[in-house]
């Protein structure tokens, strides 16, 4: 059997290929004028990793992986966003106002397309959610399911909000789940660092963790 070396201990890749989940890599959360920077962050931490999720986003399609993408995004009238998260926040931003790259968080806007290095092409999946996590209120688990996966390799931002909140949830559905540590960020390197420590404390409890390099390695080892 073919794995990954990784913490805490080999990730062994099943016969039929994981799929690659990359979230939130939208403008919203990664551009000046966003979100992310709205709520007084620097975003060039997030900017940086873009090169590594295209490394394995173009691995992945040459593999010919399952590959979906997520966009966190709310409707224009804001009817799914409840208040207990449009009120949280810092300065006079909020979810729906208009900022540089259109309202914040709204599907359709300029801010909440993902960046156009890894825009996704024909036959990826494009899940746009409302919650942290990527299963909630959405259709991710079914097609998860309908492509018979199991395991899954997990990107995106941010590390200690959207992307672990999401593998927690996956860890909760059965799916053996892999976060690519050079392909997440968080605004705050302490956050993520904690992060990465929590998932695989306790001899993984949620997951495994490995760099991008290890991942590729292992994954042409497997399905070349």
């Amino acid at each position: 059997m073919v794995s990954i070396q990784a913490q805490p201990y080999e990730y062994a890749l099943p016969e039929r290929a994981p799929a690659l989940i990359i979230i939130d890599m939208q403008r919203d959360f990664i551009e000046p004028g966003g979100f992310g920077a709205a709520l007084g962050n620097d975003v060039a931490p997030l900017m940086a990793i873009v090169p590594t999720v295209a490394r394995l986003l173009s691995a992945a399609r040459r593999l010919k992986m399952p590959i979906i993408h997520t966009r966190e995004g709310h409707k224009a009238d804001l009817s799914d966003c409840p208040p207990s998260k449009r009120n949280r926040g810092k300065g006079n931003m909020r979810i729906g106002d208009r900022g540089a790259l259109g309202r914040l968080l709204v599907d359709g806007e300029v801010g909440n397309e993902i960046i156009p290095p890894l825009l996704p092409q024909a036959g990826e999946y494009e899940i746009v959610k409302t919650g942290k996590g990527a299963f909630y209120a959405t259709a991710l688990d079914s097609i998860l399911k309908e492509l018979n996966v199991s395991h899954l390799l997990i990107t995106g931002v941010t590390t200690e909000v959207c992307v672990q909140t999401t593998m927690r949830e996956a860890n909760d559905r059965g799916y053996e789940c892999l976060l690519v540590s050079d392909a997440t960020e968080s605004y705050f390197p302490d956050f993520k660092r904690a992060t990465l420590d929590m998932l695989v404390a306790q001899g993984g409890i949620v997951g495994w963790v490995a760099d991008c390099e290890r991942v590729i390695k292992g994954l042409e080892r497997a399905y070349d």
